[in-house]
């Protein structure tokens, strides 16, 4: 098992950036999927970002160029850069830990607000 806090979030104005950060409750090298979910008000959750152990890196189409998803095995901690922040990035975003093809553990989740 694995406890997922995220931080990081807050209230930014478009064009700004932030950091979130990823913290677990024990070491993640053994975890090879990582991934940041984000859900905006009467939205489904969406995929933003993932990262396997070999370094590779996915991201939705919307975030391309303005995210960077990273992991550090030392620290147990998963990262979501976000620059160029818009309005409609505006959401709740979790931090998962993909365990299976069908099982995970995620956070409680961090409020990001994009004012235009």
């Amino acid at each position: 098992q694995v406890q997922l806090v995220e931080s990081g979030g807050g209230l930014v104005q478009a064009g700004g950036s932030l950091r979130l950060s990823c913290a677990a409750s024990r070491s993640i090298r053994s975890i090879n999927h990582w991934a940041w979910y984000r859900q905006a008000p009467e939205m489904q959750r969406e995929l933003v970002a993932g990262i396997y152990s070999s370094g590779s890196t996915k991201y939705a189409d919307s975030v391309k160029g303005r995210f960077t998803i990273s992991r550090d095995n030392a620290k147990n901690m998963v990262y979501l850069q976000m620059n160029s922040l818009k309005p409609e990035d505006t959401a709740v975003y979790y931090c998962r830990a993909q365990i299976s093809a069908d099982f995970g553990y995620w956070g409680q989740g961090t409020q990001v607000t994009v004012s235009s």
